[in-house]
């Protein structure tokens, strides 16, 4: 079993830089890729970035394309997500997720989220 807590967020100014952690504990996350997920008021949860086991591969959003960066330290066993040039519409709450295999459809764990909010 794998438990994911996710920390990092705030209320910043448009403009402003975040880094999200999402720190696994229970068993090493060295194996998964990992996903950040977030979910604005009314709106679906949408998948924001992805990073594989290694780090080697990496997926982002069309949306978050430049400014929003994954990346993984192992030996911690933590994800990261660095979002830079904050905008009003990145405000939600944001979470990581683990699948088993950069290839799998379905994210097995999930963290319990951390509110970013974005003032103009």
């Amino acid at each position: 079993q794998v438990q994911l807590v996710e920390s990092g967020g705030g209320l910043v100014q448009d403009g402003a830089s975040l880094r999200l952690s999402c720190t696994a504990s229970g068993r090493t996350i060295d194996n998964y890729a990992v996903g950040w997920f977030r979910q604005a008021p009314g709106k679906e949860r949408e998948l924001a970035a992805e990073i594989s086991p290694t780090g080697r591969f990496t997926y982002y959003a069309d949306s978050v394309k430049g400014r929003f960066t994954v990346s993984r330290d192992n030996a911690q066993n933590t994800v990261y997500l660095q979002i830079d040039s904050l905008k009003p519409e990145d405000t939600a709450v944001y979470y990581c997720a683990a699948k088993p295999t950069w290839y799998s459809t379905n994210y097995d764990y999930w963290g319990q989220g951390t509110q970013v909010a974005v003032s103009s």
